[in-house]
């Protein structure tokens, strides 16, 4: 008996930490989505403001917010330029990693996977100094050498700094992921190649990403869900430029909804809308690949 109870005690801690720190908030985030806050008069005295059942109000309201759809366009955009640059360079530096073309092998995946221990804000910080023309070292060297540097802060540049500031942070994660799915790889497969006179580029193209498709899906699926849910990159870029609205994203929205205008009901109900979107995009995409990409591990 003590046997049989002895792993429901190894997972109670963690199921107990679930439980209070991700499924309950879950769930109150839901029941504060249908409320909404009922004023009565001028709404001064106790009882002149009542939560009251609000259906789904809260969510039309959310969908309907002229400044949601633009937020949401804009998340976009920023993934069609993150995802593809930031697993095409984890991609290509975990290749050139495995193929020995590098002498210094333990200190390259150490520098490339440096800047993901770089917390988000901190990163952003960096970056935003650097972007900023007046302090700029950057700035100053293209100045030095007759280029004019674009103000990387404008509104024409500044999604394409945010993707950078992500790029630069996730490439490292990526290419490690990668990395190690590539050692994992028989080496009989590669000297087999060879003897058929295959190149290292063919090797690559035909042997190494065919076989690492489940570890490409799983990058893929963590890209796209941190690419639907940033935030701390424009929020801390958002001081050094007026270019940054606090609705640049649909959680900075949340963020203004809910400590800004004290409306924690539509905050929630947004919330609600962005987890239901990530988890219908990631579903999706693992229904369409998933097949395909784990076939050769049934």
């Amino acid at each position: 008996m003590r046997t049989k109870g002895a792993p429901y005690a190894f997972l109670a801690p963690a199921l107990v930490l679930f439980a209070a720190f991700l499924a309950a908030p879950i769930v109150y985030a839901g029941y504060l989505s249908l409320r909404r806050v009922k004023v009565s008069g001028l709404g001064l005295g106790a009882g002149a403001r009542t939560e009251v059942w609000a259906g789904l109000s809260n969510y039309a309201r959310s969908l309907t917010d002229p400044e949601f759809v633009p937020s949401v366009l804009r998340v976009g955009a920023y993934g069609l330029i993150v995802v593809p640059a930031m697993l095409g360079l984890a991609l290509v530096m975990a290749l050139l990693l495995d193929a020995g073309r590098t002498r210094v092998g333990t200190f390259a995946r150490t520098s490339i996977f440096l800047p993901y221990a770089v917390p988000a804000v901190i990163a952003s910080l960096l970056w935003g100094f650097l972007y900023l023309p007046r302090v700029s070292p950057i700035v100053d060297v293209l100045d030095a050498v007759g280029v004019t540097a674009p103000d990387a802060l404008s509104s024409s540049w500044v999604l394409y700094a945010v993707a950078n500031i992500a790029i630069w942070g996730g490439a490292g994660f990526n290419m490690i992921v990668l990395y190690t799915a590539l050692r994992a790889i028989p080496t009989d497969l590669f000297e087999a190649a060879r003897i058929d006179g295959a190149s290292d580029v063919q090797i690559a193209l035909r042997i190494k990403i065919p076989i690492i498709g489940p570890s490409l899906v799983m990058t893929f699926l963590f890209s796209l869900i941190a690419t639907l849910q940033v935030f701390a990159e424009p929020m801390t870029l958002r001081p050094l430029s007026n270019t940054i609205s606090t609705t640049w994203t649909p959680l900075m929205k949340v963020y203004r909804d809910a400590f800004v205008r004290n409306d924690i009901y539509s905050a929630a109900a947004t919330s609600v809308i962005i987890a239901a979107a990530t988890f219908v995009i990631s579903y999706g995409f693992l229904k369409l690949v998933g097949s395909r990409a784990f076939s050769q591990e049934n």
